[in-house]
């Protein structure tokens, strides 16, 4: 089973790279440990994580308005690890797109 399920790249994981050149946003699953996060990214990646924090976010309630009336849902909850990389070091998530 993989850990990571995707990177995570929106404006503000982007915005926290852009601040500090070697910080990296990813979605893993929940019952994922820091040492189990820092060894697929560095098997994945061959690069040396110094530090992994992480945060899970809570599930949201999203409704609109259709032409049937109002539709409720959710957005489910998931886990983000945030990773520092050692001095130097990046991951280049585009390096293969065609």
């Amino acid at each position: 089973m993989s850990i990571i399920v995707k990177p995570l790249v929106t404006e503000k994981a982007n915005a926290i790279t852009e601040k500090k050149n070697n910080r990296f946003s990813f979605v893993v699953v929940k019952d994922a440990s820091k040492d189990d996060i820092k060894k697929a990214i560095e098997d994945l990646y061959n690069v040396n994580v110094e530090k992994v924090n992480t945060l899970i976010a809570p599930a949201k309630r999203k409704s609109r308005y259709t032409k049937a009336g109002m539709i409720n849902g959710s957005v489910p909850s998931y886990k983000k690890a945030i990773v520092t990389l050692a001095e130097g070091q990046t991951i280049d998530f585009y390096s293969n797109i065609q």
